[in-house]
């Protein structure tokens, strides 16, 4: 196989040398070639086509039992020297680590096809975009990338005679889970997996190289590549406002990506429109506004509790050309199901490992789906996508939030002073361990701007750019926090959450435009009860302002919690930042 990239040919003939695959096939994102991989996969078992009158261009996957999420403890940073990989990341020593990889990934696709795929993060040929391939021995990584990225003949033709690009080297290997490593090599642009086929680990185009890689390359470049869903509100005066924003895991963060507006904004003419549902990479325009694109081309989603009434863009985005990975089979009509899709679980079906899923098997609450089974879906499906979606500019960003699960510390919302004081609040993103989750409940665990487990360097220096980021922008959006989870005693929800949070985003939006007034607190401004838009709501003003209160002393456990968490980074914790706790104490005196 021949490349005009010098780059690219070394790198598929060495891997080819070591993984001895028994044919190179070069992708080219043709619909021809990508139906007949779908066949083949079919004719292997690989996957399942589904009824394709309910279901047009859908399929069913099954992943190994032991290989059905992202393996954080699998998954290593490795560079020359360990504080560059940082305290929060699993390090190995790059040279060390290439060895190790060589002898598993050795002769691993013989009698095997290697998939040779290049994908561009970011519209082909915008500014913001990069490049990446990805080699693989997996038809089901294959038909993922053409879906979650954009791949083919037109990515080559970008990436030219001398463009660089990610080098990303997969094989399922022998799914063995004490082999199994997810590799960065931040430092030499390359991600190394292998015995996974688990699409958090296999995707290469999605944490691995848009967060890790992209994150440390940001900083040698001056940008950011963040955790964050993007979405555009477009106010009844038709003007469009966007939102960048972080969570950690099981905070809301897809629902709030595909918002539908309460029905008291929709007939006022409130519309949201989903740019991004988990990544943004942001940069500096010539204008000195922060710019926004979601570099991926769909949405790798989590089925089970996806369903008509929690998020129906979701939904309706499945039901055309999406891989499903890992939930029942519903033999009655050839289609799928899962917990928290409907009332009605089908009475003849498959689970997700493959076995008969009967009536005795659900009244024992065995699940049909895994927890984390997926759904990957085309972006152009949703009902709600951005027009703005394959801008090659991105989209100017107005404000950034952050959001965590605090039951009683963090108001319903809160703006940062400035800056500085925005980093900060982002640095000590927090939520507390419910009871779904294993062991003690109401464990803060500090999720520093929902890249705890993505940032591709020391979280120290990752801190730093951040506040380095503050001094090019002149025209810098405005930065908030917003908490949906706070409790009554009972540890029921105070607020009601879903589409309602539009209300919150409204107030965002309005300080960032200078129309809505707020309160100073030692925290940060919070809105006037009566600031917040209650039309509709069985909600009073008092109820809101039960919500915004600030607990001192709650605060000053966390101001402790908080010192506690940055001790982590010693000298490599930015001064600003120290600066920051130091005010927050003394504001809470």
């Amino acid at each position: 196989m021949k490349f005009e990239n010098k780059g690219l040919q070394n790198f598929v003939d060495e891997s080819v040398a070591l993984c001895t695959p028994d044919k190179v096939v070069l992708i080219d994102g043709s619909e021809e070639q990508l139906e007949a991989l779908r066949a083949e996969a079919c004719s292997t078992g690989e996957m399942i086509k589904l009824n394709q009158e309910l279901l047009p261009g859908c399929y069913l996957h099954r992943t190994a039992v032991n290989d059905v999420a992202r393996v954080e403890g699998r998954t290593f940073i490795c560079t020359e020297k360990k504080e560059d990989a940082g305290p929060t990341n699993n390090w190995m020593q790059k040279d060390e680590a290439y060895k190790m990889l060589k002898g598993i990934f050795k002769g691993s696709m013989k009698g095997r096809t290697m998939y040779v795929i290049p994908y561009s993060m970011g519209a082909v040929g915008s500014p913001f975009s990069k490049i990446g391939i990805e080699l693989t021995d997996s038809i089901y990584v294959v038909l993922n990338m053409a879906i979650m990225t954009r791949v083919g003949q037109k990515v080559l033709d970008t990436l030219g005679p001398d463009g660089d690009f990610v080098r990303g080297l997969h094989s399922k290997a022998d799914i063995d889970e004490e082999k199994r490593y997810i590799c960065q090599f931040p430092e030499d642009n390359t991600i190394m997996s292998v015995n996974s086929g688990y699409g958090g680990n296999v995707l290469l185009g999605k944490k691995c190289f848009a967060l890790r890689i992209a994150s440390y390359q940001g900083r040698q470049e001056g940008w950011l590549a963040e955790h964050m869903l993007i979405l555009g509100v477009e106010k009844p005066d038709g003007e469009t406002k966007y939102i960048a924003a972080a969570f950690p895991s099981a905070c809301g963060k897809t629902n709030l990506a595909m918002l539908i507006p309460p029905k008291e904004f929709a007939e006022k003419g409130y519309k949201v429109f989903t740019v991004g549902d988990d990544i943004a990479w942001i940069r500096v325009g010539a204008d000195g506004r922060l710019y926004a694109i979601n570099p991926e081309n769909g949405f790798f989603g989590v089925a089970p509790g996806t369903n008509a009434k929690s998020n129906p863009n979701a939904l309706a985005t499945t039901r055309r050309g999406t891989i499903f990975t890992n939930v029942v089979h519903n033999l009655e009509n050839n289609t799928v199901w899962w917990e928290g899709l409907d009332k009605n679980p089908p009475k003849n079906a498959i689970d997700w490992k493959g076995n008969p899923w009967t009536e005795e098997d659900r009244a024992n609450g065995v699940k049909g789906a895994h927890p984390n089974s997926r759904f990957t879906a085309p972006a152009k499906n949703c009902p709600c996508i951005s027009p703005e979606f394959e801008n090659p500019q991105g989209v100017p960003l107005d404000a950034i939030v952050f959001g965590g699960r605090r039951a009683k510390t963090a108001p319903l919302v809160y703006e940062a002073r400035d800056w500085a004081h925005g980093v900060f609040v982002g640095s000590i993103m927090a939520s507390e361990t419910t009871a779904a989750a294993s062991g003690a409940v109401g464990v803060v665990r500090r999720d520093p701007m929902a890249m705890l487990p993505f940032c591709g360097y020391n979280m120290g220096d990752y801190f730093a750019h951040w506040l380095e980021m503050g001094e090019k922008v002149t025209k810098k959006p405005k930065f908030f926090n917003v908490n949906w989870f706070r409790t009554d005693e009972e540890g029921h929800f105070l607020w009601p959450g879903f589409g309602d949070n539009l209300r919150v985003l409204d107030w965002i939006l309005r300080r960032t435009e200078g129309k809505a007034d707020a309160v100073e607190t030692p925290i940060g401004y919070v809105p006037r009860p009566e600031d917040i838009d209650l039309s509709g709501l069985d909600m009073t003003t008092e109820d809101v302002a039960d919500l915004l209160t600030v607990d001192k002393e709650l605060w000053k456990e966390d101001a402790e919690n908080i010192e506690g968490f940055y001790a982590k980074f010693g000298d490599k914790l930015p001064k600003a930042l120290a600066d920051e706790l130091a005010t927050l104490k003394k504001n809470l005196e």
